[in-house]
């Protein structure tokens, strides 16, 4: 494997530009930019990021879809040695503003169907000096003009594999998202460790081509476009998920590997026009980020026809740390399918108890990850970081057990987190913008079950005495202050909600009703 040696982003760019100059390294709508433009592209973003006095580990953000445009600023910013900060621009405004600040952003690159939520908070970023428009609509300059007059020569800005080039931001467990710090590592030390077992687990070449559905915004849609450019491949980049256009990208494109959650999934299996997508090409389904039906993956195995693969992992964990590799999909009656797999080269699991102690096979504790891969730890939040990486491990979050084989069975979350179409949402956000409500007295939210979604929100709802409120009232109340991803789709009225003798909220209690005679407690 070429990539091996390969230990961080400029260094990637670099090596593939003098390889394979001509080849095409990403395509975006009509456009199609070879390595070596790709990399001159990044280099004049550098150039101009330097000249405006971007220091290296400053946070630069990006508020914009996935176009070769954005990702010509994601490696800009790598080699200037900035921080590049790609923001969920399905948040709400006000959410994109506490990050933005949480962040210390400088610059913000925005594109043009997000520059009217960023304009409505600007007065709450006095630390933004510069907005820059990814196109030429709206108010300020835009990149051609921020671009102008700086050439395209490398800056050779030193940077090494310890340094951070990402911060993504995850759901807060305690209602504030917390920026996960990665440094390039995180994006080449599994491929290093394939490379060095020899293990080429979904087999890359530069004849593939990657169509990528998942925003950079997701620490998927970074790592999968590092995996697929440190291959030489080409990665076929949308500016968000329609079904339609998928099918027609992989007929049109020759599509060799796709990544998907497996919401994605059930919409692509539940378009016309799949049942006469010609899917000769694709090799590997790679697909993850929440668990997946068993029915919902035997339709997908006969529909694709190709190999699939399940991967497991979080953005703490630079994303993949456990798969169910190909050989491990067989239908029907193994009981491994039910499993996400096991630890991949260079990645160690543990089960652990609540005191710490470490569980033998089929007991089930909280899973626990150690990798090289591993994030730094999250952005000026020290608490938080000893209490999810202690002494290199990663605690998940995620209750489960290993099989005698190593197999990791997940059974429930530890933390309350729901899993809505591979987007990971805690509860606590959504409590804490309805308890805002004049008319909420307390309020619980919880994760349903849900056939196409996973699982969806669902609100269970006191109200105050005399106070009235429908749940079409609370559900529009919420929509005006979170993203619509985050927005109750359901909501309960209760008179009390159950708490312990000492006042801690009972959500097991509130949960049971809706997940009974399931198998396990995700879905």
């Amino acid at each position: 494997m070429t990539d091996a040696v390969v230990r961080t982003l400029p260094e990637l760019l670099r090596r593939q530009a003098r390889e394979r100059p001509t080849r095409p390294a990403i395509v975006s709508g009509d456009r199609t930019v070879s390595y070596a433009a790709l990399d001159a592209a990044a280099s004049r973003v550098a150039n101009a990021l330097i000249a405006d006095g971007v220091i290296p580990g400053a946070r630069v953000a990006l508020l914009a879809r996935d176009s070769d445009a954005s990702y010509a600023v994601l490696f800009g910013c790598a080699k200037a040695g900035a921080v590049a900060l790609s923001v969920n621009w399905r948040l709400a405004p006000r959410e994109i503003a506490f990050i933005l600040q949480d962040a210390q952003a400088e610059l913000v690159f925005v594109g043009r169907d997000f520059a009217a939520q960023l304009a409505s908070v600007r007065a709450e970023l006095p630390g933004v000096r510069r907005i820059i428009a990814m196109s030429s609509d709206g108010d300020g300059p835009t990149l051609y003009d921020w671009l102008a007059g700086h050439g395209d020569g490398d800056p050779g800005v030193p940077c090494g594999p310890d340094d951070v080039v990402f911060q993504l931001y995850t759901s807060g467990t305690t209602g504030s998202p917390k920026g996960a710090q990665l440094a390039h590592r995180s994006l080449f030390a599994l491929l290093d460790d394939l490379a060095r077992e020899r293990d080429p687990w979904i087999e890359w070449t530069p004849r593939d081509v990657l169509l990528l559905p998942l925003p950079s915004f997701h620490i998927a849609g970074v790592w999968w476009m590092v995996r697929c450019l440190a291959a030489g491949a080409t990665c076929v980049v949308m500016e968000g998920f329609v079904g339609w256009q998928v099918l027609d990208h992989i007929a049109r494109h020759r599509v060799t590997k796709l990544c998907a959650v497996p919401a994605m999934l059930a919409v692509l299996l539940a378009e016309p026009g799949c049942r006469t997508t010609d899917f000769s090409s694709l090799t590997h389904v790679i697909y993850g980020a929440s668990p997946v039906a068993q029915a919902l993956l035997e339709q997908a195995l006969a529909t694709f026809g190709c190999a699939m693969v399940q991967i497991y992992g979080m953005t703490e964990t630079g994303n993949v740390a456990v798969s169910l590799r190909a050989e491990d999909h067989t239908l029907p009656g193994n009981p491994r399918m039910r499993s996400a797999g096991r630890a991949l080269p260079g990645v160690t699991l543990k089960i652990i108890d609540p005191q710490g102690r470490v569980l033998p096979p089929r007991q089930i504790g909280e899973i626990c990850i150690h990798s090289r891969a591993n994030m730094v730890g999250y952005w000026h939040l020290d608490q938080a970081t000893a209490e999810t990486l202690q002494d290199g491990w990663i605690h998940s979050g995620d209750a489960g057990f290993l099989d005698e084989g190593g197999y990791l069975f997940i059974q429930d979350r530890v933390k309350d987190m729901i899993i809505y179409a591979g987007e990971n949402i805690y509860p606590a956000e959504i409590e804490n913008a309805l308890h805002d409500h004049p008319a909420i007295a307390e309020v619980a939210v919880i994760g349903v079950p849900d056939h196409r979604w996973g699982e969806t929100v669902k609100a269970v709802v006191v109200l105050r005495p005399g106070a009235a409120a429908t749940a079409e009232d609370i559900i529009g109340f919420a929509r005006a202050r979170i993203a619509e991803f985050k927005v109750p789709r359901s909501v309960d009225f209760a008179a009390a909600l159950p708490r312990t003798p000492s006042g801690k909220l009972k959500k097991a209690e509130l949960r049971a009703p809706y997940w009974k005679g399931r198998e396990r407690q995700v879905n």
